[in-house]
């Protein structure tokens, strides 16, 4: 290599280190430059500054970690200490509030990619209500009979009835938090989305979910 090459080297990693001023291997420094240069070429050129004294370097094991000859830098003011702590603390706490939005993000991510399509949902709501219609009908014909109905049948119907209320209940929540996830991003209202999916309430059916 070029004496005026490694002139360029030992220039590009002496002011890294002076603007980072901070502790780096060869390896950081190489891949921080973005490999402008040569890997080789950036061990000599932080060896040679050391041997110059330009910079210090320590040996940690087997590892060597290079930085910036602190005796340069001015000496930080009471105050400045003082400004640099508390915009440590300050950045601290950014960083943790970042952290507990991205988990709150993550976690309402795999909430919607494990939840119903909203094809799924229109087409379970429609279900559900067809065979609580039919149920319906079917119950207010076994109540009005004067007829005595068995035990057992009546019973069971009962309970399906029941179950499928629940089933209601349950497909409604679902639907419900599903549109309100949707709605987070959406430009417009809910009426507006309910149309453009074509989702039909509960009240446009005028129907009302038993208590």
């Amino acid at each position: 290599m070029s004496k005026s090459k490694e002139a360029s080297v030992e220039k590009s990693v002496l002011n890294y280190l002076k603007e980072q001023n901070r502790p780096y291997s060869a390896t950081d420094i190489f891949n921080n430059l973005h490999k402008e240069h040569g890997k080789t070429a950036v061990v000599r050129a932080l060896e040679q500054l050391a041997q110059d004294n330009k910079i210090k370097e320590k040996t940690y094991g087997k590892q060597k970690i290079y930085f910036a000859d602190q005796s340069q830098f001015p000496e930080a003011s009471e105050a400045e200490l003082s400004a640099m702590d508390q915009e440590t603390v300050r950045l601290g706490d950014e960083v943790k509030a970042l952290n507990q939005k991205l988990l709150s993000q993550q976690s309402l991510l795999s909430t919607l990619t494990n939840s119903l399509t909203t094809e799924q949902i229109i087409e379970e709501i429609r279900t559900t209500k067809e065979e609580c219609e039919r149920l319906q009908a079917k119950l207010d014909a076994l109540t009005s009979n004067t007829k005595m109905v068995d035990p057992e049948v009546r019973e069971q119907i009962y309970s399906e009835h029941t179950k499928l209320i629940k089933e209601w209940r349950k497909r409604k929540r679902i639907a419900t938090d599903m549109i309100d996830s949707i709605l987070e991003g959406y430009p417009n209202g809910k009426a507006a989305l309910l149309e453009e999916i074509g989702v039909e309430t509960d009240e446009d059916a005028n129907v009302e979910l038993p208590k």
